[in-house]
């Protein structure tokens, strides 16, 4: 087994088709379950490790050297880290960044993360890509306190599925807040694991918001009188949300200009009587391509996804497929044929990531004027 002499720590990650991946540990020691996901992006750790959309996801990264810009509180993308573990190549101590608070490591302790390094993550991510992402346990331990591989085995043909629960409620808020003042006009924000710039992105564009958790009713949303509604991104299978779906679809019933984001597209198909469906492998990184279908434009694009809208079962939902991966041609953005109702999979605010997509908020607002107009 490999260890750190310096922080006296082994670790080791077992899939649930058998692999072992024995590494040096980090953060805190800890065993952890998981869906095995990786993320292709060159920098963003810190947003990535705080984006409540990995809820229930163990997070690889495809680059190879993490942490060496050390860690920024203001790039945070929530209160604090959602990811289950970490895997990584090669861990850095001495972070260099005139923003720099401390070091990742130091911070996942604190969190009380597990993670592992010293992982042939190439290897690792080939591996996910052929088969799909897998559920897996890791374990990071001391030194002389080595765990039982075979048990570990064992306990991996049962590792119990995340998507199975109601991951969205262990990230919103419970109770409604308001952010800023003598706005334009007031947007409601369902909240289904928010990422920060969200919100940041429709502050700039001076709307007051009111940020309600997923389980208000149709009703309660619409007696703040808001203007326009924004269902977010957040995690697990959106098909979870039974109670959000009857909820948006009772908006859409009410003519109410909405946009949804990454889970809240596909939340928006569901609730219009579309279907979803789980990618072998996501989309998580910040170079992804997405073609316009009106434009023949192409954008460069933030994700973290691993569900998809089926475009087969949009007919008859009034709902048309406007943008496409240029990769595996999965949808990437949806517009109801009459209603003002525009949704994209992937992440317009970035964070980080291009902000080749950031005139979807622009969008959104004159499409609120639109409404308000009657026309």
């Amino acid at each position: 087994m490999k260890f750190d002499d310096n922080s006296g720590k082994g670790a080791v990650l077992v899939l649930e088709d058998g692999t072992i991946v024995e590494g040096v540990g980090f953060g805190a020691v800890k065993k952890v379950t998981g869906e095995v996901v990786f993320n292709t992006g060159m920098v963003g750790y810190t947003e990535a490790l705080t984006d409540p959309s990995y809820k229930g996801e163990i997070l690889l990264q495809t680059y190879p050297l993490i942490g060496n810009y050390g860690v920024c509180s203001k790039h945070f993308e929530s209160d604090g880290i959602k990811v289950e573990g970490y895997v990584i190549r090669e861990l850095c101590k001495a972070p260099s960044h005139y923003t720099s608070e401390k070091r990742l490591d130091v911070w996942l302790e604190e969190e009380g993360i597990p993670g592992i390094e010293e992982v042939d993550t190439r290897w690792l991510t080939k591996k996910l890509r052929v088969q799909g992402v897998m559920l897996g346990i890791l374990q990071v331990y001391e030194i002389g306190d080595e765990p039982d591989i075979e048990k570990l085995l064992e306990e991996a043909k049962e590792i119990p599925d995340p998507y199975k629960r109601d991951l969205v409620s262990e990230v919103a808020t419970k109770e409604a807040y308001d952010l800023g003042s003598n706005g334009e006009d007031r947007v409601v924000v369902i909240d289904c694991g928010v990422k920060r710039s969200i919100l940041k992105n429709l502050l700039n564009m001076k709307l007051d918001l009111t940020v309600v958790p997923p389980f208000f009713s149709a009703d309660k949303v619409l007696s703040y009188d808001p203007k326009g509604i924004v269902i977010t991104n957040g995690p697990g299978d959106p098909k979870r949300c039974v109670d959000l779906i009857k909820t948006i679809s009772e908006l859409i019933e009410a003519d109410m200009p909405m946009l949804g984001i990454c889970l809240g597209n596909q939340l928006l198909a569901l609730a219009a009587g579309g279907e979803t469906y789980k990618l072998k492998f996501g989309h998580r990184g910040q170079n992804h391509p997405c073609i316009d279908l009106e434009t023949k434009r192409c954008y460069i694009t933030s994700q973290n996804h691993g569900f998809a809208v089926d475009e087969s079962s949009l007919e008859g939902t009034g709902l048309k497929v406007f943008m496409k991966n240029a990769n595996d041609k999965t949808v990437e953005g949806i517009k109801h044929r009459k209603k003002p109702l525009l949704a994209v999979q992937y992440h317009p605010e970035a964070s980080p990531g291009p902000n080749d997509t950031a005139f979807i908020f622009q969008l959104f607002k004159k499409m609120m004027e639109k409404g308000r107009l009657g026309s």
